[in-house]
């Protein structure tokens, strides 16, 4: 049976009605990625004793983990050489919820080193390519992720999500990503970035089959202290909405001023127009603040970068170098300069500085102020829409190389996601066509709609999400070469 054809809902069905069984879909799955991955590379470990004997609501599906998530003795390296042999003994709280609904392990893919980067080209252990043009950037840091469900080699993955970590990867590989509210899920387990922004959950293909995996994976979990009390359950009734009749949609002006490729401009505009032909209310919204959002980010992010990684020393964790040492400070150095990569050596320099006694108030404490006008700025929009959508990335996918040796350039790219990012808001993408990209080969390249809402209204996002889905079906193609 061809299984990359169905998504995760359609898979668990014929599951649980015996029409296939969950070792079928383990062995077609990993006879994919044997076929494909030499082309994108985005595993770093399969696991091909991963298939799961509990039968619960996953009943044996198997699911792609980015390699950050904590797995009980299955190697864990965040795609670094500082963790290259690590293996936990126990599994994060989401890995833990669904192993016990059933979930099966494909194996571990890989990432930017700890989840630092926006081109999946800042691992220690290879460069990932995009299916839909593989001479092109698949986004990240979780782009391995992005590209791993987009070429079917899983019908879902696990991620994270700090700034864009996930939003522009599955933008430019063309899937569903879903994010909650900040604290819907447990970070426990799970190898920290930037702790006030790092956010689990899931790359699909539909968005019904992200709202599967949130009913289970989120909830309170008393071993993290950021941990949202009680339990969000979705109503299956959302799925039968049919219009956006009782929807007001906010367009924020600021997010489609300079910077915003033609191409993707013109789907975004050809979404917002297929919303109105659902019913939907289009009003323009102002989030002023926006312009000021990559640059609080960028000292709040590597502050807690270099406060999490302060860990890996080679003595708590990570790799011990051979050079010799005269003192501690000199064997930290030795251990740091040698198992870092650039990137992570670029935050930890930046963080530290901006967290030092002489700029902790210049920088640090001043970006924490304007965080809080950021979230306001949302709070006010939503006194007057119920949901706001905007572009995810300002161009498609661009070229392998193309942005590496400019990191500011590459951090600009972050503009549409980095504001909800430092609100904690709910998020997610959805299709809404292909262009071509700017360069001269002319590539077609995926686009996508972002969706936000507030804080804690999950339930919303899916049937806004659901009912533009299901009138577009963009998410029923398959890029080319990956067919079979």
């Amino acid at each position: 049976m061809n299984f990359k054809d169905l998504s995760l809902e359609q898979i668990i069905k014929l599951i649980e009605n015996k029409e296939t069984t969950k070792e079928e879909v383990f062995d077609y799955f990993q006879s994919r990625i044997n076929k494909y991955d030499d082309k994108i590379k985005s595993y770093n470990f399969i696991n091909k004793d991963g298939l799961n004997s509990e039968e619960w609501k996953l009943v044996g599906v198997p699911i792609a983990i980015k390699d950050i998530f904590c797995e009980k003795w299955v190697v864990t390296t965040c795609a670094s050489n500082m963790l290259r042999d690590f293996v936990p003994p126990y599994d994060s709280a989401v890995i833990e919820k669904l192993k016990k609904e059933g979930m099966s392990s494909l194996g571990k893919v890989n990432m930017d080193e700890f989840a630092m980067g926006s081109t999946s080209e800042s691992s220690a252990i290879n460069i990932t390519k995009n299916p839909w043009g593989t001479d092109r950037i698949p986004g990240g840091s979780s782009g391995w992720s992005a590209a791993c469900v987009a070429a079917w080699l899983a019908p879902a993955a696990l991620w994270t999500d700090t700034g864009w970590s996930i939003r522009q990867p599955a933008s430019m590989c063309g899937i569903v990503w879903f994010k909650p509210s900040y604290g819907r899920n447990s970070r426990y387990g799970t190898m920290a970035m930037a702790s006030s922004l790092d956010c689990p959950w899931t790359l699909t293909k539909t968005v019904r089959d992200s709202a599967i995996l949130y009913n289970i994976m989120n909830g309170h979990d008393e071993r993290e202290s950021t941990s949202i009390p009680g339990k969000d359950i979705i109503d299956n009734k959302i799925w039968e909405t049919k219009d956006l009749k009782w929807v007001k949609i906010g367009i924020p002006k600021e997010y489609f001023e300079e910077g915003l490729d033609e191409g993707v401009k013109a789907r975004i505009d050809e979404a917002v127009e297929k919303m109105k032909e659902l019913w939907a209310e289009i009003k323009e919204v102002s989030l002023p603040m926006t312009k000021y959002a990559i640059a609080t980010y960028y000292i709040i992010m590597p502050a807690e970068v270099s406060t999490n990684l302060s860990r890996y020393d080679g003595i708590r964790f990570g790799h011990n170098s051979d050079k010799a040492y005269s003192n501690t400070d000199e064997l930290f150095m030795n251990n740091r300069e040698e198992w870092f990569g650039d990137e992570a050596k670029r935050r930890i320099v930046l963080g530290s500085y901006v967290l030092s006694a002489w700029y902790y108030d210049a920088y640090f404490k001043k970006a924490t102020q304007v965080r809080t006008l950021i979230i306001e700025d949302f709070k006010k929009a939503f006194e007057e829409v119920d949901a706001i959508i905007s572009p995810v990335a300002p161009t498609v996918a661009w070229k392998t190389g193309e942005k590496i040796d400019d990191p500011v350039k590459m951090y600009l790219s972050d503009a549409y996601t980095i504001p909800a990012s430092l609100a904690g808001l709910p998020g997610i993408s959805v299709p809404c066509g292909f262009t071509e990209s700017a360069d001269s080969e002319k590539e077609l390249m995926p686009v996508w709609l972002q969706i936000l809402t507030p804080r804690l209204e999950e339930q919303k996002l899916f049937e806004i999400a659901n009912v533009y889905e299901q009138a577009t079906k963009f998410w029923e193609k398959i890029p080319e070469g990956f067919e079979d």
